[in-house]
């Protein structure tokens, strides 16, 4: 059986270690992850016209959503009430956009933190711009409580996963059309499913950090790549 195309949306940077020239990237863990669900990779560089996105997108079988900088409160319908970091309308733009024709065209898709966010802002609902400084959150290993039968549960085979966490954002008003399948213990939203058919699915923690030693977290991507093989 061929190995199914995950489209990965990547991000520009000026430099990286062993790059002569400025780049486009995504983080390994995340290509490592799919790799080892048997997925080939394919990175998609920002700044294309919007029809030759979507054309690749559309020669792939599912698309992934990596973490990064804040979303630009712009996009949902507010303005800055909190240092944010690493801002980008056009990287916002074209992840809104890819993401919307993906969803559109019935294909699968997973959201990572960042990701997560730009699925529940691309559908119509905002976030919370800063979380006050809780254990949870910010680089640290925590449990999260998960909805039983949920695509998220039956990816990960458990209700309380170990997950770590980096971010400073989160959901706030909840997107028409996405349930919410996690929640941390302080209630942060830390998991939302698309309700209609298809596999779409964003979670808030990083799973790519863990996966290589943990088959739960490796399990969504398991799932990502299950989902595109149908």
């Amino acid at each position: 059986m061929t190995a199914p195309l995950v489209a990965i949306l990547g991000k520009r940077a000026e430099s990286a270690d062993n790059a002569r020239t400025p780049v486009v990237l995504a983080g390994r863990y995340y290509v490592d992850a799919l790799q080892r669900a048997g997925a080939v990779p394919v990175v998609i560089p920002p700044g294309s016209a919007a029809d030759d996105v979507a054309g690749a997108v559309s020669r792939c079988d599912a698309l992934l959503l990596l973490g990064g900088g804040d979303v630009d409160p712009r996009s949902y319908g507010q303005t800055e009430t909190a240092r944010l970091y690493g801002v980008n309308p056009e990287q916002d733009t074209f992840e809104i956009t890819t993401l919307l024709h993906t969803i559109e065209s019935g294909k699968p898709v997973l959201a990572v933190c960042r990701g997560h966010q730009v699925l529940n802002v691309a559908l119509g609902g905002t976030l919370v711009q800063h979380l006050p400084l809780t254990r949870d959150h910010r680089d640290t290993m925590h449990h999260v409580s998960v909805v039983p039968g949920s695509r998220v549960a039956t990816a990960m085979g458990t209700t309380e996963p170990l997950v770590h966490s980096f971010h400073h954002q989160a959901i706030d008003t909840l997107a028409d059309g996405l349930s919410v399948v996690a929640t941390a213990s302080d209630g942060t939203i830390e998991a939302v499913e698309l309700d209609r058919a298809g596999w779409v699915v964003g979670v808030q923690w990083h799973p790519e950090d863990t996966a290589a030693q943990d088959a739960q977290n490796q399990g969504l991507f398991d799932a990502l790549v299950a989902a595109a093989r149908r």
